[in-house]
Order: structure tokens, then sequence, then C-alpha cells
């Protein structure tokens, strides 16, 4: 495995003329057919916002809600299936619980709700609700539940196929007063740097990613995904990296902070395509940006969680595509479009070093022999 690109190289890439960039793109584009061929793919999802607390206030945050207000909430296990049933009944295969992190080191509030469901801390409800899942219906959990210590990754690995969370970016400019992560226990870069390292060293596949237009510079886009990308060639366990573009949103602190361009994006998604190793996936969200045919120029090869019955709780004013509309955009640049789980399918060659519990079993009645879902739902 090599990165693609040197640290000097991706450095450049910032004052790239746009024909420059479009040659880039081409080889990007090139990796990305040798590498993932001639499909994009897509996971079938439900999201389940576990809980809307959180101890960190991002600057441009609408999911979170404090205790007070009356939007603040902590699903019950009741609530969760029942979301869960709906969604297997719409061929969805992933849960993807999302949620904020650690509520209860800062409110009572959130303590006192954890504790009416028996529990002390949000990963040990977390764990338990995961459980619930794998046991009671035929889907798979993903969890982003932020910073992670050792012992909560012990604690969630068999109950998911995978896990998650946004590197976001390794500046600690964006924690300093004023920055997009200022007051942000959580988003102190170290942190989340050992959360993925931790999740290495103990076999999860982990999808990661940077957030673009939130205050950073090229230079720290840059060392960001090579961060991520030192990781996984140390574990082999980013199985993709996401994308995200800044999108600005009333009443929070950012809400009056500049997006990035869809130029800025293609060549920020150019860039991962030609630094990070082949092996990781590369995706960009389809509701954030409606022009797929420049993501798919630029060398992306996965859309991510699509649901046909949930929002996007983080972005809750951005719909997601219909999946027959995601195909024939995707089909228009010559391209189809598969349904893979949750976790990508050269995980599941090594069983024994990235799943735990039930997960593999469940694994092998989900899957086809190529590792993507058994049950196609492309519509």
């Amino acid at each position: 495995m090599v990165i693609m690109l040197t640290r000097s190289q991706a450095l450049a890439l910032e004052k790239a003329s746009d024909s420059e960039i479009i040659e880039l793109a081409r080889q990007a584009a090139d990796i990305r057919d040798t590498h993932w061929g001639k499909a994009l793919s897509y996971s079938r999802a439900v999201f389940v916002p576990l809980t809307n607390m959180c101890r960190d206030d991002c600057g441009y945050c609408t999911f979170v809600q404090k205790p007070g207000s009356p939007n603040a909430r902590l699903m019950t296990p009741a609530e969760v299936m029942q979301v869960v049933r709906d969604g297997e009944r719409m061929g969805c295969k992933e849960v993807l619980f999302s949620l904020g992190e650690k509520p209860e080191l800062r409110y009572p509030e959130a303590r006192a709700a954890l504790a009416g469901q028996g529990h002390s801390s949000m990963i040990s409800y977390l764990a338990e609700v995961c459980a619930m899942v794998v046991n009671e219906s035929s889907m798979l959990p993903h969890v982003n539940a932020g910073t992670l210590s050792e012992a909560d990754i012990r604690l969630l690995k068999p109950h998911c196929v995978s896990m998650g969370m946004m590197l976001e970016n390794v500046s600690r400019r964006l924690i300093a007063k004023g920055g997009a992560h200022y007051a942000c226990p959580d988003k102190v870069p170290v942190q989340r740097i050992r959360t993925l390292d931790r999740a290495g060293r103990l076999g999860v596949p982990f999808t990661t990613g940077i957030l673009i237009g939130i205050g950073e510079t090229w230079t720290e886009r840059v060392d960001s995904l090579l961060t991520i990308n030192n990781l996984h060639l140390e574990h082999g366990h980013i199985q993709e990296v996401i994308v995200q573009n800044f999108r600005a949103k009333p009443g929070t602190a950012m809400a009056n902070h500049p997006e990035p361009s869809l130029n800025d994006m293609v060549r920020t998604l150019v860039l991962a395509r030609l630094l990070l190793d082949p092996s990781i996936s590369l995706q960009a969200p389809p509701n954030l940006e409606t022009r797929f045919a420049s993501y798919i120029a630029a060398g992306i090869n996965d859309w991510g969680g699509v649901s046909p019955l949930t929002i996007d709780h983080i972005n809750p004013e951005r719909a997601w595509p219909q999946i027959e509309a995601l195909r024939h955009a995707t089909a228009a640049c010559g391209y189809g479009l598969e349904e893979r789980l949750a976790v990508y399918p050269s995980y599941l060659e090594r069983p024994d070093h990235f799943f735990a519990g039930e997960i593999a079993p469940r694994l092998s009645t989900l899957a086809r022999a190529d590792g993507l879902a058994l049950q196609q739902c492309l519509s």
C-alpha cells in the first residue's frame, strides 16, 4: 500500500489551475475504477438518534438540544425497535446510531434519563440497544458515538458490525475561542485520533472523514487526511473516508459563515482520492449536493447510508435523494449502483479479527459471495 501523493504534492493542489484539477480528477477516477470497479455503492439504512443531548457546543450544529428544550430526548428501547422494524420492512439492513457525546458528564438530566433505563453511561445504554437490534431483528448496527475509550470499544464491538466518528480536522486552532470547536472537549484532535487508533488496534471496521469549510486551511485538510491514512496503513481498519461539506444553519454560531463551493469540494475529493490508500472507500453525502456527476468525476465510489424511511437528523433540512433517482444519476455517468452492508466486503475475509459476538453469523445471512448485500434494493 502506498500514498499516492507526497505531502508537498498534496499541498500544491491548493494552487492548481482548473485545467490541472480536471486532469488530476481523471487520475482519481482511474484509481477508483481500478480498485472499486464501475459501480458505486450505498447502504440502505435507518437513522436512529439515540440521544440529541451532548456535552459539546459545536458552532455549526442544530442536532444537539440542551436539557430543558422540549426537543431534548433519550429514545427508549421501544422507540428504537419501532424504527428498526419499520426499516426492516422496507429492505434496510443498517441501523445507524447517531448520538451526542457523553451528555451524562455535563447534565444531571441526562444522567437521570439514563438511570431510568438502568444505565449510568450513554455507551453502556448504546451497547444494550445494539444487542437488542441484533437479537430481535435481521439488521446490523453501526454506531457513531464520538470519542471512545478502549473499554467502550470492547463493550460495543460484540453488538456492532462497524463504528464511526468524523475526525473533522486535526487543527487545534479550531478549538480556540471563536473557532468551530470551541467549548467542545470531544473535538480536541488528539482525543479523536486516539479513538481512531484504538479502533484499529481492537480490529473495528471504522468510518471517519473530514468536514470542510469550518475555518480550516488547505494544509490542515491535507494533514487530516494524512493522519487518517497513516492509521489505516498501520491497522487496515479505515473502511471509508467521508468528505463532507459544511452547511450553514440558522440559529447556530456559524449561521453566516460561508459554505465551501462545489469547486472546493471537488478539489478536496480529488485530493482525498489521490492521497488515501486505494483500499479506503471515498464517500460524499448525496443530500448535501445535487450535482452528483461532479462528485463521481472526482473519484468517489460510495454514497454512504441513504434511508427510504428516516431523515438525516444531523442535516434535517437536506432530504435524502430517492434511491431510484440516485441510481439513474449514477447510470448517467456510466456507473452502476449496488447495495452494500454497513461493513465493506474486504472485512468479511477476516471475521475472527474484525467481528465478535453474533455479528459474523448475522453477516453470513445478509451478504452474498462478494460481500455486498444479498438482497439488492435499488429503488
